[in-house]
């Protein structure tokens, strides 16, 4: 499933810088659209969505023509080979989403170099809300630790009221038309109204992938002491040239 993200947004950046011209008038504005547009088509065609979902009786040979049209031979041969059930459409108040196993993840996009620092409060409503979400980590400190237990049951009924359907993440990516530059991650969101980071969690999808076999979910934190725990009994064998002669067996 992730790589099929990672596909989707190579596909649709491709393209973007294929066809970007400033001489022709194109800025920051058309490389934005354009890069979300293509994205969420190429999310589509990888995960078999909406018009390039694999109906039941249609011709196979019809399904692929509209499957790679406009893509090139490097996307086509790329193309991650995905059952058509593992990925559905899952929009979010008129926000295109894609979700997997109860997770769903929206689109976001971000200046480029900025992703750490995106200003959640900034966004759309649908995205402030999705940043709302309580964290997958152990709970931390809140502002409302200091409100009495009633105050304390009071604030978290009125946030169930506005609780998502589906625990949802967000893809963050980004674009350097100039340089080519690319970025593509997939975390929580982080309402960082205060300041601070962006992301509860977030993977690079680019770089390293996710641990614990491409599993949603927080990173595990590297342990801070030592390790106590004894090394298991090792015994060396020594080559088979220094191995002493104790005479032949066997004939």
């Amino acid at each position: 499933m992730l790589a099929g993200i990672r596909w989707a947004f190579l596909s649709a950046a491709d393209r973007v810088l294929e066809d970007y011209s400033e001489a022709a008038g194109h800025d920051a504005t058309w490389v934005g659209v354009t890069r979300f547009t293509l994205f969420r088509d190429r999310l589509d065609r990888v995960f078999s969505c909406r018009r390039y979902a694999v109906a039941e009786g249609t011709d196979g040979q019809t399904s692929l023509d509209l499957l790679h049209a406009e893509l090139t031979e490097r996307d086509i041969t790329t193309l991650p080979a995905l059952d058509p059930e593992l990925v559905g459409r899952a929009d979010l108040s008129g926000s295109p989403g894609w979700s997997h196993e109860g997770t769903r993840w929206l689109l976001a996009s971000s200046a480029f170099g900025k992703l750490d620092e995106v200003p959640w409060p900034q966004k759309s409503t649908t995205k402030q809300r999705v940043a709302q979400q309580p964290t997958d980590e152990p709970d931390p400190p809140t502002l409302f630790d200091h409100f009495t237990s009633d105050e304390q049951a009071g604030l978290a009924t009125l946030m169930a009221g506005s609780k998502l359907d589906l625990h949802t993440l967000v893809v963050g990516h980004s674009l350097d038309a100039e340089r080519g530059g690319r970025e593509l991650v997939i975390g929580q969101p982080r309402l960082n109204s205060g300041g601070g980071s962006a992301w509860y969690w977030k993977h690079d999808l680019l770089q390293t992938p996710p641990a614990d076999g491409g599993r949603l979910r927080p990173s595990a934190p590297m342990p801070v002491s030592p390790d106590t725990t004894p090394d298991a009994p090792v015994k060396l064998r020594r080559p088979a040239a220094e191995q002493p002669n104790h005479g032949q067996v066997g004939q």
